[in-house]
C-alpha cells in the first residue's frame, strides 16, 4: 500500500519557522515528483511546492518564493518543506502528494496520484 504521512505541523507565532516532513511507503520514491498543497478552511486546495525525482529542481508557488524551500531525501523516502517568516495566511492544513510520470511543473491536484492524510499549521498573530 502506498502511504504518505505529514508531520511537523503545529502552532508557531508570525515570523516563526516551521519543517514539515512526508514520509512515503510503499512506492518506489526516487520514482516520483513530490509536492505540497495546502488547504485553508472554506478554500480550495492550493499548490505551494514541488520537487523533482532526483532533487535537482524546484518550483513554488508565489506566496511560497522566498520563504519556503522543499527537499528530498531519497535513502530515507523523505520530503519536507521548510518554512520561514511564517504569516497567518499560511494557516492551513498542508499535504503531501506524489506523481508518477514526467509531468513538470506538477502544480495542479490532477498531477498527483496519492495523497497523505495532511498536517495543520496553525499562525498566530
Amino acid at each position: 500500500q502506498v502511504q504518505l504521512v505529514e508531520s511537523g505541523g503545529g502552532l508557531v507565532q508570525a515570523g516563526d519557522s516551521l519543517r514539515l516532513t512526508c514520509a512515503a511507503s510503499g512506492l518506489k520514491f526516487s520514482n516520483y515528483v513530490m509536492g505540497w498543497f495546502r488547504q485553508a478552511p472554506g478554500q480550495e486546495r492550493e499548490f505551494v511546492a514541488a520537487i523533482t525525482y532526483d532533487g535537482q529542481a524546484s518550483y513554488y508557488a508565489d506566496s511560497a518564493k522566498g520563504r519556503f524551500a522543499i527537499s528530498r531525501d531519497n535513502l530515507k523516502n523523505t520530503m519536507s518543506l521548510q518554512m520561514s517568516s511564517l504569516k497567518p495566511e499560511d494557516m492551513a492544513v498542508y499535504y503531501c502528494a506524489a506523481q508518477y510520470g514526467p509531468r513538470w511543473p506538477a502544480t495542479r491536484r490532477s498531477d498527483y496520484d496519492y495523497w497523505g492524510q495532511g498536517t495543520q499549521v496553525t499562525v498566530s498573530s
